[in-house]
């Protein structure tokens, strides 16, 4: 397997087919919960795995095709800044996990617009919309103390 399909599919999560991004999104979760990094590591990383999101996914363009269900960095992407500056603990991990994914399949608020860039940039921007969307909900939710 070429390396940039590698990266793509985070290691061929995303040839698991159907449930492949919540798998991609669900695996994101463990070493960021485990880690627990601090602000500047969680920038750091999230910045890294756009990067590489955006070479990576406008590689696997030529061969798979535009935004193709393979391609799961965006989810690792989007769901880390889901989690960016908020308290690392089960609740609030598990409530990015889900507004995450709500947000990444329903695509409201301009995020299936995203989709339109070229290349890599169309891959990833949905995604990480979405989790700053995600975000958005649990900064109020940490400020108002919900969980």
């Amino acid at each position: 397997m070429q390396v940039y399909k590698a990266l793509a599919s985070v290691s061929g999560i995303g040839y698991i087919g159907r449930g492949g991004g919540t798998v991609a999104a669900v695996a994101a979760c463990l070493p960021w919960y485990a880690a627990a990094p601090g602000i500047t590591a969680q920038a750091l990383l999230i910045v890294a795995v756009t990067a590489i999101g955006v070479y990576a996914g406008g590689k696997v363009e030529r061969d798979w095709g535009k935004d193709s269900p393979k391609v799961v960095i965006d989810e690792v992407a989007g769901m880390w800044l889901s989690l960016f500056a908020i308290p690392v603990t089960p609740a609030y991990v598990a409530a990015g996990l889900v507004l995450f994914r709500v947000f990444d399949i329903a695509k409201p608020l301009f995020i299936r617009r995203m989709e339109r860039a070229a290349g890599g940039w169309g891959v990833m921007l949905d995604d990480l919309l979405a989790g700053l969307y995600a975000n958005i909900v649990l900064q109020l939710a940490v400020h108002l103390n919900l969980f």
